[in-house]
């Protein structure tokens, strides 16, 4: 690190240390006169911020708490949350970090490391990440959105800026990769939401986004100014708008190192759930009928991976498709139907008998799905009538409502299990306390990509891959089924979010090992488990 002293060095959030400056480096950087007497271990000053922040209640304020630690001390913020990630983790990121999008304006007051590019001056780009990242080792890992499709919430132009940043702290909590190594980037491209453009608060462009051709262009100008000065970067795609998401995937999944969360992170999540739902049905994958309730980019994205792996499993691609319904704000989607997306055109159904269906029960009795997984945003939308329906013709219904935050979820896990009674499998996306019924507890599994994306780029970034390849994405799912006991009645579907670290470290050495078999990896790697050990960052204070 550099050799900064006074009170340049306390500015630095990578190099302040607080009170756990000795009294050797107090003499050393010239920090005498610039702090209190006293000195505290790390771990001591973990334990004092654990407790100012016990005392508030709101989980927003806790979020704004920890935010400003993050801003002045990075190492203490990453301790702290490692620490106590089970119960931080919903706190720095889904689902409470809605509420930092939604107020990013209205509390703006703490600058970011995060790079601002505007649409409208591709020719700032450059200039923009050589600056941001000056006081960065280097740059392996680039998170970018542009705020059109945040969580369940939509368009919130610049404020989501705040996922970019979320993101990567998930990635540092979870998979241990190297923070000094990592850059948020927002693309201020407007904003279609009225309640923006009409906020003096509102600290992004207050102009309609460029769309078609035009914004893709920029985009284009971006990756080839981002590839220029981080040489072998992984671009990471999050929160783009419907009409972008897939389209900006498809345009580089062949030529970088990308992938996009919201399509691939949460289509492995639930990969590995659909796997979860096999062994507890005890019923082969192919067996399985699937059926999407919302077929924006994460359905779309869910279906595509799932689909893969029933493909890999000795499906044809026809006979793999064929095991996929979508459900859209007009009904079940059937190829007759105008303006769908290129992925719901794939997926669409042909059959006559199908056309016109609107209403879940009625559809559901129709397709006899074994598997339901709510990706809309519709709250309440998996109705008792629903769950009665899919109890009807399957012994263990899979159900599976994964929109977030919490108060967009198609259903509550407490509903599914009683209306159920007990039956169902249940995953939700956001956090859900265990359900007694019966006498059984339920422990109900969180369809987090935290317990998924940070391994699937830490594996990225160690084996240098040129690109991300099926088979890497298809060993992150299977990997997460190997720490599961799912023959214990009530057993959770997916590993607990508190186990992260331990997930991530798993999902990254498979990560790694399917990148050399399929001899993308541009660094040799003699031993992957040395590799990946050697790469994860502590949150110590450097000497």
């Amino acid at each position: 690190m550099p050799d900064l002293k006074g009170k340049i060095r306390l500015e630095d959030p990578f190099l302040n240390k607080g009170l756990a400056f000795t009294e050797q480096e107090r003499e050393s950087y010239g920090l005498h006169g610039l702090l209190p007497d006293k000195t505290r271990t790390l771990l001591e000053q973990v334990e004092l911020e654990y407790q100012k922040l016990g005392k508030l209640t709101d989980p927003y304020a806790k979020n704004k708490y920890l935010m400003t630690l993050y801003h002045t001390n990075r190492v203490l913020f990453y301790r702290l949350i490692s620490e106590h990630i089970e119960e931080l983790l919903p706190v720095i990121y889904t689902p409470t970090i809605a509420d930092s999008v939604m107020h990013y304006s209205k509390d703006f007051a703490e600058m970011t490391e995060a790079v601002f590019v505007d649409s409208e001056h591709p020719e700032r780009i450059r200039d923009a990440l050589l600056e941001a990242s000056r006081s960065l080792e280097q740059v392996d890992l680039l998170v970018i959105t542009d705020g059109e499709g945040v969580l369940g919430i939509g368009d919130w132009g610049v404020g989501g800026v705040m996922i970019a940043v979320g993101k990567l702290v998930v990635y540092t909590v979870a998979s241990g990769i190297d923070p000094k190594r990592v850059l948020p980037v927002v693309i201020d491209n407007g904003t279609s939401r009225s309640e923006l453009l009409n906020d003096p608060h509102y600290v992004g462009k207050k102009k309609p986004r460029l769309t078609g051709e035009t914004y893709l262009q920029f985009v284009d100008r971006l990756v080839t100014e981002a590839e220029k000065a981080f040489p072998g970067v992984l671009f990471h795609w999050e929160d783009f708008g419907r009409e972008n998401a897939s389209v900006i995937l498809e345009r580089y999944r062949n030529r970088l190192t990308t992938f996009n969360d919201d399509i691939q992170g949460t289509g492995v999540m639930m990969a590995a759930a659909a796997h979860a739902v096999s062994k507890v049905t005890q019923k082969p994958l192919t067996e399985h009928r699937f059926l999407i309730f919302g077929a924006g980019t994460a359905g779309v994205g869910v279906a595509e991976q799932i689909k893969l792996e029933l493909v890999r499993a000795g499906l044809s691609e026809e006979a793999a498709r064929n095991q996929f319904y979508l459900i859209d704000r007009n009904g079940l989607i059937t190829e007759d139907m105008l303006d769908l997306t290129d992925g719901q055109s794939r997926l669409a159904r042909k059959e006559m008998e199908l056309r016109g269906l609107t209403e879940l029960p009625e559809i559901i009795q129709h397709v006899m799905p074994t598997v339901l997984i709510g990706t809309s945003g519709q709250p309440g939308a998996f109705t008792q009538e629903a769950v009665t329906a899919m109890c009807a013709y399957q012994v263990r219904p899979a159900i599976m409502p994964i929109s977030n935050p919490t108060h967009l979820a198609e259903a509550k896990a407490e509903d599914l299990i009683r209306w159920s009674d007990g039956k169902a499998l249940v995953v939700t996306g956001s956090p859900s306390k265990p359900v007694s019924y019966q006498g059984v507890s339920y422990e109900i599994g969180q369809a987090n990509n935290a317990l998924l994306y940070p391994g699937l780029g830490l594996g990225i970034v160690i084996s240098k891959a040129k690109r991300v390849t099926d088979g890497m994405l298809s060993s992150a799912a299977n990997s997460l089924g190997e720490l599961q006991d799912l023959k214990r009645q009530g057993a959770s579907l997916l590993p607990p979010v508190k186990e992260v670290r331990k997930v991530s470290r798993v999902v990254t050495e498979a990560v790694v090992q399917a990148a050399i078999h399929d001899q993308v990896n541009t660094k040799d790697i003699p031993d992957v488990k040395k590799a990946v050990a050697k790469a994860i960052w502590q949150a110590e204070y450097e000497n």
